[in-house]
Parts: structure tokens; sequence; C-alpha cells
């Protein structure tokens, strides 16, 4: 499998939030000395534990300080924008990286209904992601009515988020689909995967590719790996309480807190999801999600509060996919 990057930027307690920004410029510096493919950023409006609201420009500041690795979304929050806009945002960074843009592309609107309204989405909002997408792509081939400028006689890749029925959608539009989260756990998972590739439509050459993101976390033991994901999961599980998605905090200060027993339940659920452990460990797992999913490319989503302990699970992981490819 191809092996890429999808890192949100996330924001640490105590620490100024501007960091997870250029902690992320840093962290594509160092996939890229690696031999990582590709590195993605997400968008997420006005939640206090991801920095990232605007992946064309964070990406143009990665594209400044690399020179060979992909760079692109993971992704473009498409219903929060127009066509044209987004069309024009990424072949600007195509005409500044030649070569090195891909547009991922998602449906998901606001992470609260306060955000929501201020993205001007309210409940009784039309649903025109798949129009919008058709015309986005129109501008990017050059097939509108307008052109999107700059106009570099390449084509800006774009992939589909797959979230819902996406994996059906981007059969029938013949586009390469990332999946992730709760959909991999489903035991149909393989089959689902089969049918995209079964009912692709080739959209001008055009092949069947799929991506899986997920997080993946590597140490010397399964216990250290478990210990270095459990800031994810604790935000993660205690954003269903919160409705707030909050900085990762200190491995010490999550295990000073109380834990209620349906806290307790809902870290280990999120740790069980994930892949981590040694790298004896994650290999068998990753060679168990290539089986079930004949997956083309992984693209880890690992998140920490410690940087050099993050850094040095990406080197682990570029190992053991390096070592079995």
């Amino acid at each position: 499998m191809r092996l890429s990057l999808l890192d949100r930027s996330r924001t640490r307690a105590g620490r100024p939030e501007g960091e997870a920004l250029t902690g992320t410029i840093e962290r594509a510096v160092h996939t890229e000395a690696l031999g990582y493919d590709r590195i993605w950023v997400a968008e997420h409006h006005a939640v206090p534990g991801i920095a990232s609201g605007s992946p064309p420009v964070l990406l143009a500041a990665i594209g400044a300080r690399t020179g060979t690795i992909r760079i692109g979304s993971g992704g473009v929050m498409l219903p929060h924008h127009q066509p044209l806009v987004v069309a024009e945002q990424f072949r600007m960074l195509d005409a500044l990286h030649p070569g090195r843009v891909d547009l991922g592309i998602g449906r998901s609107l606001g992470f609260t209904p306060p955000v929501r309204r201020a993205l001007r989405h309210g409940a009784e909002a039309l649903d025109t992601f798949e129009s919008d997408l058709a015309e986005l792509r129109a501008y990017l081939a050059d097939t509108a009515d307008v052109t999107a400028r700059p106009a570099t006689g390449r084509r800006v890749p774009v992939h589909l988020l797959a979230t819902g029925r996406g994996l059906e959608v981007a059969a029938r539009l013949g586009l390469p689909v990332v999946v992730g989260g709760p959909v991999l756990d489903s035991a149909e998972i393989g089959e689902r995967l089969a049918a995209y590739r079964r009912d692709f439509r080739p959209h001008e050459g055009s092949t069947p590719s799929v991506t899986v993101s997920l997080d993946v976390t590597v140490a010397e033991t399964d216990a250290e790996a478990r210990a270095l994901a459990l800031p994810e999961a604790w935000a993660m599980a205690r954003s269903r309480q919160t409705g707030e998605f909050a900085p990762l905090e200190t491995v010490d200060a999550i295990r000073a807190q109380p834990w209620s027993s349906q806290l307790r339940g809902r870290v280990e659920s999120s740790l069980d999801r994930a892949v981590l452990g040694s790298p004896a460990t994650v290999r068998r797992a990753l060679e168990q999600l290539a089986e079930r999913t004949a997956a083309d490319e992984l693209m880890i989503s690992t998140s920490t509060y410690d940087r050099d302990a993050l850094f040095a699970s990406d080197a682990a992981v570029r190992e053991i996919v390096g070592g079995a490819s």
C-alpha cells in the first residue's frame, strides 16, 4: 500500500493554538523525508481541538516548505463553498506547487448547530452536493461556461470522502474514494468496497482506488502505544458528553481526572477501534486490514499530545509499511 498522512492540526491544552499549524508543517517536512506519498489537512470550523479551518491556506504553507510530497485536503467540505472558488483555490495551489496537489471533497456540515448556523446551513437547506461536485469538476476540466484561473493545463485530482452513501456516489462518478471511521469496522466493508469496484464507472480513464484512513500508533510496547493514543480517545469520548471536541491533554492529566464507567467504556472502545501497539502488533493489524479492504493506500490520522512520540510513530509506520510492500 502507498502510505500517506492526514494531519488535523490538533491543538494542545496549555499551548497556543497557532502551534498546531506550525506542527502540521513540521510533520509534513518530517514525513516527506520518511518517504510518505502525501499529506492531507482537514477543514473544521470553530472546533477548539482543531486549528485547521482553511485547507488551501495551510497547504500553501506546507507546499512552500516541502518539495516532493503530494499535498491535499481531507477534505474541503463542499457545502460550505462555491464550486468556482474551490476550483480557483486549488488551481492556484497547483500553479505554485505543480503536479503535487490533490483535492479531497467531503459533504459534512458544522460540528454543532451554532456552527452550522454560522456557516449559513439551516435545517431547510437543500442538498446540492452532487450538482455542486459536477460543477466543480467542470471547472477543473475547463468544460464550464467560465474558466477557473490560473489555467495550468494540468488536472487537479479529485477524491471523495465516503460518508453514508459516499461509496455509491464515488462509483457512479468514477472517483477515487477515501474511507474511514466506523464503516471500516463493519462486517460488510469488504462487500461494500467490492461493490464500489464492480460498479465503478470510469470518468475520462479513471480507475477504482481505495484509501483507508484510520489512527495508527506505534511504540515499543502495546501498553505504551495505548497510552500515546489515550489523549485522542479521551477527547473523542468527552465530546459526546460536552458537545465540544477539546484540545489534547497530557496522559498524566487525563489519568488524574475522574472517570465514570460510561466514559471509561467510550475511551476503551475508541482505543480498541484504532490500530496501535508494538511494531509486530501493528504489522499484523495492517496486514489484516489490507486483506479485508484490498486498499491501495493507507492514510494514517494519528494524533497524540507528545509530538516527539508522534514523529517516532510516523517513522515506525513507514518502516512497517515499507517492509510489507
